[in-house]
């Protein structure tokens, strides 16, 4: 795991104004965060490249490559993350990754050189003019269920008394999704068609989902992989995890309770799924680490489950919220409710131990590979990660602040909003900017 340094002081301030805690509007990119993403200038034919977030602006990597202001290992790497995928950076490893943070700190801090300023500068396009692009070339997609809040709701909604599953408690339980709906933030997709099974009846219908879902996630990008057979030991796990973003894991809930057994979902998670287009770096997360927990009355981990590093700093504190702007809101320029917030640190099972449990089969992760984290609800009232919690299967719709709209599930028109930041007393806030998809209605 990450230890702190110079790129984390919470003093350290920009020459990049909007950047900076003075600045009239706060950013969830300050120079401690230094963010990766791919864009290009949005409404015209520009190619797709790799940059950093800082402030409201993005660094164009690729111009800086031209500007001839790093060399060595920083200048391979910004070379590889300039590409419009960051697969070949991501291969390159911790090593790679740090060294050319830590230059582009240098390069964007205030007390850079004069010359240096004025070569960057040239080098910033205002956030409010790019449009960004799934910053990776994904070749597998999994998607955990690690909460056991969100279990334990999931579960009490059918079996008031119920429990997890026997197997929740002792393995980073996970199933394999589909890549080809991945979006990014900005997605608009159609309501899905599916089988459903109403209540009491004899037969399925074939029809548009009427219980549409999100949920609240995490997307963990696998940096280096590892070879065919070969484990990821719980110890080395992080060191294959380049950074993380917000993932909504969108959910037709009633073609999933239909064709769940015996084999997962299927059409209920294939039809979208919507990410923020900035990966945060594990080592810009290295300030909000905390222990780990299991309670003691609970099974602990098996041993390839389990070590000391892990207990010590496994968990991490990103706050999580959900928003929602319906069509109507949206209309009437009111913009969107909050619906629910929590923290990633409830979660049941680390990110190392969902790198570790995947691999310890012999499966092959690769550069690029995309985990979500499974739904993150909290332990206490309005921490639930999706709107069946919040709304109790549709017994109890959510109200959509003081506007009289509510909500049991996602109508068409919906924008749904994840966001995500880390602060602590004595460091600096970081954001993970937006996940932003918006339903429109089936064609069936």
């Amino acid at each position: 795991m990450h230890t702190l340094n110079h790129t984390h002081d919470v003093h350290a301030r920009s020459w990049v104004e909007s950047a900076n805690p003075t600045a009239p509007t706060g950013s969830d990119f300050p120079i401690q965060n230094l963010p990766h993403a791919v864009f290009r200038r949005a409404g015209g034919s520009e190619a797709f490249r790799g940059g950093v977030a800082i402030g409201d602006q993005v660094l164009d990597l690729a111009a800086l490559v031209q500007a001839q202001q790093l060399d060595g290992l920083a200048l391979e790497a910004a070379t590889a993350a300039a590409q419009p995928a960051l697969n070949d950076f991501f291969a390159l490893g911790p090593a790679a990754w740090k060294t050319l943070r830590h230059a582009l700190f240098a390069l964007l801090k205030n007390d850079a050189p004069v010359a240096a300023v004025q070569a960057v500068r040239a080098c910033l396009v205002p956030q409010a003019e790019a449009e960004y692009a799934i910053p990776a070339r994904i070749g597998d997609y999994t998607d955990f269920y690690t909460s056991i809040d969100h279990a334990l709701n999931i579960t009490r909604l059918l079996n008031p008394g119920g429990d997890v599953t026997s197997n929740f408690r002792w393995i980073p339980i996970a199933y394999h999704g589909r890549v080809s709906t991945i979006g990014v933030s900005g997605q608009q997709f159609r309501r899905p068609m599916g089988q459903a099974m109403a209540p009491g009846a004899k037969a399925p219908t074939y029809q548009a989902c009427a219980r549409l879902d999100y949920e609240l996630e995490l997307g963990v990008w696998i940096g280096t992989g590892n070879a065919h057979g070969e484990a990821i030991a719980l110890e080395h796990a992080e060191q294959h995890v380049f950074g993380i973003c917000l993932l909504n894991d969108w959910s037709a809930r009633d073609i999933q309770f239909w064709e769940m057994a015996p084999l997962g979902p299927f059409l209920a998670k294939n039809f979208a799924t919507t990410i923020s287009p900035w990966i945060v770096t594990m080592e810009a997360l290295a300030p909000y680490r905390q222990p780990w927990t299991r309670a003691a009355t609970d099974p602990q981990p098996l041993a390839y489950l389990e070590d000391a590093a892990n207990r010590e700093a496994g968990a991490i504190d990103i706050r999580l919220e959900v928003w929602l702007e319906s069509e109507k809101a949206r209309a009437e320029k009111r913009g969107p409710s909050r619906l629910s917030s929590t923290s990633f640190r409830h979660q049941y099972w680390s990110v190392a131990q969902m790198v570790a449990h995947h691999t310890v089969g012999g499966c092959q992760l690769n550069p690029g590979d995309l985990f979500g984290s499974g739904t993150i609800s909290g332990p206490g009232e309005g921490e639930a990660g999706a709107i069946i919690e919040l709304a109790r299967g549709g017994q109890t719709p959510v109200a959509l602040g003081d506007s009289g709209e509510q909500r049991s599930f996602i109508e068409d028109g919906d924008a749904v909003l994840l966001r995500g930041w880390c602060e602590k007393p004595g460091h600096a806030r970081i954001g993970f900017g937006e996940s932003r998809g918006t339903v429109l209605p089936a064609r069936g």
